[in-house]
């Protein structure tokens, strides 16, 4: 493993203990602020040449080649109606990772990176599904909106994939299972859930870490004990307010929530995941969006518990 690589995996891991989030910041056109997170970014270009598709229509425009390997673009402001959008104004390509699959957003301009606490950033006000944002913040008296992306691709390229017959024919039944789900993303939150009540449980859905860690404080005052009122906790780990990775530190560090089974869920893939699972203390993690992946990884925590047919 490279030292340039430790030193990335370092630096999550310094903003993950102190619950932060780096922001890449741009514009769609006009004086509002964008921003995602930065690290789903891959690199940011001046604006390729584009192949057209056959029969694609905005806000997919085509491909680009991208150092040897052609990569879908949108016109990320026509996506999330941006009303001061301008197609000729997007001069720059922000090329990111998603879900397991790379694509480039054309903005109009690029602007800076900056770290944000976590408890700053907050919900969006528009609460409706929708909102093309998971949370809005401020930098310099400016406000900031986090898109969506999850919801751009699936409106744009298409759906999730489904879970496979295999999967099907394991779940469980007549069992009472439980399992809370944490993400800031409806269309998230309800890929996952199609997956968990598919597998036989029922399901709880937050849309971040701190309503999850107080509605599982409040379970343990009122006598309920967490670990046996949910099967396991599946939490995304960009959120507002909490993250995942200090939503499941906070969860080991409360005698009281100490032996809940975490599993993080997140469209952010790579080593740094893998070397943040063992950080924080999180029992598994699973990269968005397979659904297969997603059920082998529930279906492993029910066995542990005695629930599938080959414990």
């Amino acid at each position: 493993m490279s030292t340039d690589l430790l030193d990335r995996i370092e630096q999550r891991t310094r903003l993950a203990g102190h619950n932060r989030l780096a922001l890449l910041l741009f514009r769609l056109g006009g004086r509002q602020l964008f921003g995602v997170n930065v690290f789903k970014v891959q690199e940011v270009l001046k604006r390729p040449p584009l192949q057209p598709l056959p029969q694609s229509r905005p806000p997919l425009l085509g491909l680009a080649d991208i150092r040897k390997r052609s990569i879908p673009v949108l016109d990320l402001g026509a996506a999330v109606r941006h009303p001061e959008s301008s197609l000729d104004r997007s001069d720059y390509l922000v090329v990111t990772e998603f879900n397991r699959s790379v694509q480039g957003f054309l903005v109009s301009a690029v602007e800076r990176i900056v770290n944000i606490a976590v408890e700053n950033v907050k919900p969006p006000p528009d609460s409706s599904g929708g909102s093309y944002l998971t949370a809005v913040t401020r930098y310099n008296e400016e406000l900031i909106q986090i898109i969506d992306v999850e919801k751009v691709l699936a409106e744009v390229i298409g759906g999730a994939p489904q879970l496979s017959e295999e999967m099907r024919l394991q779940a469980i039944a007549g069992a009472s299972i439980r399992v809370l789900i944490v993400d800031d993303s409806r269309v998230a939150q309800h890929q996952i859930q199609g997956v968990v009540e598919t597998l036989g449980a029922s399901c709880v859905l937050l849309p971040d870490g701190r309503r999850a860690l107080n509605h599982l404080k409040d379970l343990a005052k009122r006598g309920i004990k967490p670990s046996e009122h949910y099967a396991m906790v599946i939490s995304d780990i960009e959120m507002p307010d909490m993250d995942g990775y200090t939503l499941t530190t906070e969860i080991r560090r409360d005698p009281d929530l100490a032996d809940l089974w975490v599993m993080l869920h997140t469209s952010l893939s790579g080593i740094f995941n893998t070397a943040m699972v063992e950080h924080v203390g999180a029992n598994a993690f699973v990269a968005k969006f397979s659904p297969d992946d997603l059920a082998e990884g529930v279906l492993d925590r029910f066995e542990m518990l005695g629930l599938t047919d080959e414990a």
